[in-house]
């Protein structure tokens, strides 16, 4: 064990229970390992080997094991993104990747963005479901150098994958607590040069609050035509409908209101085209396009608050990569975007943007196992002006290709909004000098391969510093925005799964973090200090499989609902149980029980969570 793992990764594997796992793969064969790929680190297909960029993955199979339905649930096993959600299924939900703000983590959904500082996520992300055909990747600290603005934190891409192999579909139902029912139906195939991958998911839940049901469907198309060896075309068509009964928080103003109402519609589609006239030359072009309405209906005696958001978007984006001999590939590209935001709330908000953006990366591989990587962007919009960032990564792989040194540092930017610029109310002016959000993050960290490709141990630091924050001032009149925050997010990321294909699954992951707003001399809000999550599935044989998983969040600070006043939030730790019986090879059986020891807890102060609830369904295939 000893020739296998120093002494001081040893130690920090034990503290986390990895070292057990280590020990007993460390006596298994040691087969030729075949790498994992992936996309968001490079923009181009790249083995996790060999990137210098911290990346998760979790695949549609992995969901369905889990029995992880939904966009919320899945993130939950990813190391430094604690998410935090107001309320129960539908409620708004916020992710912290590394400690960034909110609205400082990029969603990609295939190949576009999916929010900006006008289009928000957090409605999405808190009652979107996942589909069969989708892949989720969650590359970790500043990439505006390859996506642009609002990758501070990092990018949580989703990606419809090419139907494969002989035409197939399943549909399925659950049913339990709380009144949910679900149902979702897909199909995908792709043995010729056409292929297709469609899904849909629709659920009703009345959750445990009064005015508090939630409404959804999910759904996504994927199709894809190789019109020749060099030529591949195809186009994506996803959405999200949510209706939601929000009733505010249980205690403060306007506590368990019992009419407002939230609703959205979100919908991306994009025609894409795939190039590749010779070994050393590719090419691929996006056009793409999104339309999301968000309706709030508040009736009071005194008659009804309707507030409507609309966001327009229409995206080109165009990148060619060229293998330039052995040593370099070269990726160069342009990303064009034209948006409309109306916001008949808080600003009365009316107005467009344009964004044109140039980037070039290169790849470049010195001598043999030493994988670098560096890049330029410039993002031009009409309404701020232009931001520039960098990046450079550096990865190490060890002849045998079990261990990886890695490091990367990044610059980044949030945009600010139509509401910081052009905001206006008897109350608030907002102000058009304002400059983007900038950071600049580096981190350092080792990775572990087991033999086999049955996974991986990951251990991380990283350090973001935060400047020209955007912050609200009403100690003037009237109130307006500056540039004139500033903060620090450092801390620890854990992970490590092992999978023995359809015998035994195990993940984990631990999150140490320091969040601190260093113009207030405060701790960040809703971001803990200690988080973690592990998931540990086993197949007994006769087609019964079954699986156990907890969360765990310590040392959070946040506003308590009714006094404003900052506080220390509860502590707090979630159990589940799953199990699954395939009684025929066309049908499976699955119950699922959530928050097993029946946990009194909240996210985000004031809106509780659901307590133990249990569910059962039956999926057939066809």
């Amino acid at each position: 064990m000893k020739q296998l793992l120093p002494a001081p990764l040893r130690r920090l594997f034990l503290l986390t229970g990895l070292l057990p796992v280590h020990a007993v793969l460390a006596q298994t064969a040691e087969p030729e390992q075949l790498p994992t790929y992936v996309f968001s680190a490079t923009r181009t297909p790249a083995a996790l080997t060999t990137t210098g960029t911290l990346v998760d993955t979790i695949d549609s199979a992995d969901l369905a094991r889990m029995q992880l339905n939904n966009l919320r649930s899945a993130l939950s096993g990813v190391s430094g993104a604690p998410v935090a959600q107001s309320g129960a299924a539908g409620g708004v939900a916020s992710l912290f990747l590394r400690g960034a703000n909110s609205n400082q983590t990029l969603f990609l959904v295939d190949g576009i963005r999916f929010n900006d500082p006008n289009t928000d996520y957090a409605v999405a992300l808190g009652g979107m479901a996942t589909t069969a055909g989708d892949s989720l990747e969650v590359a970790h600290g500043p990439q505006s150098t390859l996506y642009g603005g609002e990758a501070v934190g990092g990018v949580v891409s989703i990606r419809a994958q090419r139907g494969t192999g002989p035409a197939m579909g399943k549909i399925s139902f659950e049913a339990g607590s709380f009144g949910t029912i679900q149902g979702a139906v897909s199909a995908q195939g792709g043995n010729g040069p056409a292929a297709y991958n469609f899904s849909a998911v629709g659920s009703y839940t009345q959750n445990e609050r009064p005015n508090n049901d939630f409404t959804s469907a999910t759904y996504s198309l994927r199709l894809d035509r190789q019109l020749s060896k060099t030529t591949a075309v195809g186009a994506t068509f996803r959405g999200f409908n949510g209706s939601y009964g929000s009733p505010g928080a249980t205690v403060g103003y306007g506590a368990n209101d019992p009419d407002n109402h939230d609703r959205e519609s979100n919908l991306l589609a994009t025609i894409f085209a795939d190039f590749a006239p010779s070994a050393i030359w590719s090419s691929k072009v996006v056009l793409g396009g999104q339309d999301r309405r968000f309706e709030s209906e508040n009736p009071d005696p005194y008659g009804t608050e309707f507030t409507l958001v609309k966001n327009r978007r229409a995206v080109l984006d165009a990148q060619s990569t060229l293998q330039a001999g052995e040593q370099h590939r070269v990726t160069a590209g342009l990303t064009a975007e034209q948006n409309h935001t109306v916001n008949t709330g808080f600003g009365n908000i009316d107005e467009r943007q344009q964004l044109l953006a140039v980037y070039v990366q290169d790849e470049w591989t010195p001598v043999e196992h030493v994988y670098l990587t560096a890049g330029l962007r410039s993002d031009d919009h009409d309404t701020f002006g232009r931001a520039t960032t960098g990046r450079a990564t550096a990865a190490w792989l060890s002849r045998d290709a079990r261990w990886k040194l890695r490091a990367s540092y990044g610059t980044a930017f949030r945009s600010p909004s139509f509401l910081d610029l052009y905001g206006q109310s008897a109350y608030y002016a907002g102000n058009p000098g304002l400059r983007p959000e900038e950071a600049r993050g580096w981190d350092a960290g080792v990775e572990y391969y087991l033999a086999g490709n049955r996974g991986r141990l990951s251990a991380t630091w990283f350090d973001t510093r935060f400047r020209d924050l955007i912050i609200y001032d009403f100690g003037v009149f009237p109130g307006t925005t500056a540039n004139a925050g500033q903060a620090l997010t450092k801390g620890l990321e854990l992970s490590g799964k092992y999978s023995l294909p359809g015998a035994v699954d195990l993940r984990l992951a631990y999150t140490y973090l320091e969040a601190d707003n260093l113009t207030a001399g405060t701790r960040l809000l809703r971001r803990p200090r200690h988080s973690g999550s592990l998931d540990v599935w086993r197949d007994f044989g006769r087609g019964f499989s079954a699986g156990a998983g907890l969360a765990f969040a310590a040392q959070r600070e946040d506003v308590d609902a009714a006094t404003f006043a900052t506080i220390d939030a509860e502590n707090y730790t979630v159990v589940r149980l799953y199990g699954a019986w395939q009684a025929s090879p066309r049908v499976q059986l699955k119950a699922r029980i959530e928050n097993l020891l029946d946990e009194k807890y909240e996210e985000v102060n004031g809106y509780p969570q659901l307590g133990l609830g249990a569910y059962a369904g039956v999926e057939m295939k066809f």
